[in-house]
């Protein structure tokens, strides 16, 4: 056994889904069990042999076990399917015809979501284990709610409200006044101050808010630094990815709408807005001031200047430098940022160009110039 690692069964030890050692797991479950979370109609294997039967985990559809859950939710995948030892597969209505004789089905028109209620059901985010560990630092004003879990080297400065269920990771250092709400789930080694979370927000480890925004002015000597005296407010259900920044604004709130998530390493600048639901990829920057309604997204890399809207529904491709007002419902690429369409047909305008043979004359030309 190796060194650290805990009693397993042979059956854990060669699973590549959800280890035990680091993944809570629940069950067994019937199909119909999981059916009625998944939103989804359950279908008896053909064969019968499976009636009855419950299911103890998850896994993919090449190695998945009898006793096990898989899914379908990609065409490329189908012709796993035929072969899949699985007991029980999620897919969507086209496939259904297509299920083993000795597999069970749930059926659903969005098979990606039933997957996901299912695999919460075997695998929930764990729940805190309440007390304040000793190695903490807790403001002798602060409220923390007696079912929070702190753990080691945490730092909680004074007039923090933390409320019921929330788990504060390793080396978190909170600012004081902070407000944080009910279930939310602190990262190791994340930084807050200046700011207030709703409940069941989740920062992964690393992400820092309420930093001073990116504001000076320019004096007769040098830069001169502008005071920030905003807040970062993250409403209900938002995440923020591993290693990001959100900046406090500078005379109001940034903001970061309900449920939105942002991807690790996403930078967002002071007086920002995001509506609700939206998604920002990886390495996206967006500048200070800007505003996005609701249901927009942002992919990698994509960078917004300053003092810009983006309309509710829009789309910012990958790379993207987003320079102007975005109209909702849009899709933009390139940069600066224009139209899919018209983006694709430059590219192909200019790849036609680059193929056209030079004409006669400018070779003669340029043999005469080479002469000379």
């Amino acid at each position: 056994m190796a060194r650290g690692q805990g009693p397993a069964t042979q059956a854990e030890r060669t699973s590549t889904v959800a280890d035990t050692r680091f993944f809570t797991r629940q069950g067994p479950f019937s199909g119909e069990q999981m059916a009625k979370e998944a939103g989804g109609e359950f279908i008896p294997a053909r064969d019968g042999h499976a009636d009855g039967r419950t299911y103890v985990g998850i896994g993919p559809l090449q190695s998945a076990g009898v006793a096990e859950v898989s899914f379908l939710d990609n065409r490329r995948y189908a012709s796993l399917l035929d072969g899949t030892k699985a007991g029980l597969v999620i897919l969507a209505p086209a496939f259904a015809k297509q299920v083993p004789a000795g597999c069970a089905a749930i059926v659903s028109s969005t098979p990606y979501l039933a997957w996901s209620r299912v695999a919460r059901m075997f695998h929930p985010a764990r729940n805190s284990r309440p007390g304040i560990h000793a190695m903490a630092i807790v403001g002798a004003s602060s409220m923390v709610d007696p079912s929070c879990e702190v753990g080691p080297f945490a730092v909680i400065g004074d007039g923090v409200e933390i409320g019921a269920g929330t788990i504060i990771g390793s080396h978190v250092v909170i600012g004081d006044g902070v407000c944080i709400g009910e279930d939310c789930r602190i990262g190791a080694h994340a930084v807050i101050s200046h700011a207030t979370l709703g409940d069941r927000v989740t920062l992964f480890p690393g992400a820092k808010i309420g930093q001073d925004g990116f504001g000076f002015a320019v004096g007769p000597a040098g830069f001169e630094t502008v005071p920030q005296l905003g807040r970062v407010v993250l409403e209900h259900d938002v995440e923020i990815g591993a290693n990001s920044t959100i900046d406090r604004g500078s005379v109001q709130d940034t903001v970061i709408g309900a449920g939105s998530r942002l991807d690790n390493l996403v930078q967002i600048g002071h007086n920002t807005r995001l509506g609700k639901c939206c998604i920002v990829v990886s390495q996206a920057g967006i500048s200070g001031s800007t505003e996005l309604g609701d249901y927009v997204t942002v992919a990698a890399q994509a960078g917004l200047i300053g003092h810009i809207k983006i309309g509710s529904k829009a789309r910012i491709g990958a790379q993207c430098g987003v320079m102007s007002d975005v109209e909702a419902g849009a899709d933009v690429i390139g940069s600066p940022a224009m139209p899919f369409r018209e983006f694709f047909r430059n590219v192909a305008t200019l790849r036609r160009l680059s193929k056209k043979p030079e004409s006669g004359g400018t070779r003669a030309g340029h043999a005469g110039a080479e002469e000379n």
